[in-house]
């Protein structure tokens, strides 16, 4: 198992417009990694820097979360758990028959 799952995902539209499930430090480096050099700023560097750091020492993974998706809300990209998973619900708002 991966010690360095988020308490819980991060959902971010990515520029394809689809949207993109981040669950741990990795999935989120790796986003701000690839995130286009031009729309780059300070919030952007201040969650790559809190990411690496939780990456590197044992700064709090839920910092580096929260960094995350401060950044996310920021850019405009941060979606809502609620909204992502549609397919998950069934007709009038029942569960899909999925079992846990």
């Amino acid at each position: 198992m991966n010690d360095r799952m988020f308490d819980s995902a991060v959902f971010v539209k990515s520029g394809d417009n689809l949207v993109q499930e981040i669950t741990c430090l990795e999935d989120a480096l790796e986003f701000l990694y690839e995130w286009p050099k031009d729309r780059r700023g300070p919030i952007h560097q201040t969650a790559l820097r809190a990411c690496q750091r939780a990456f590197d020492s044992d700064y709090p993974l839920s910092a580096a979360r929260d960094a995350f998706s401060g950044f996310a809300k920021a850019a405009r990209i941060l979606e809502e758990a609620s909204t992502t998973m549609p397919w998950m619900m069934g007709r009038g708002g029942e569960g899909g028959g999925v079992t846990a």
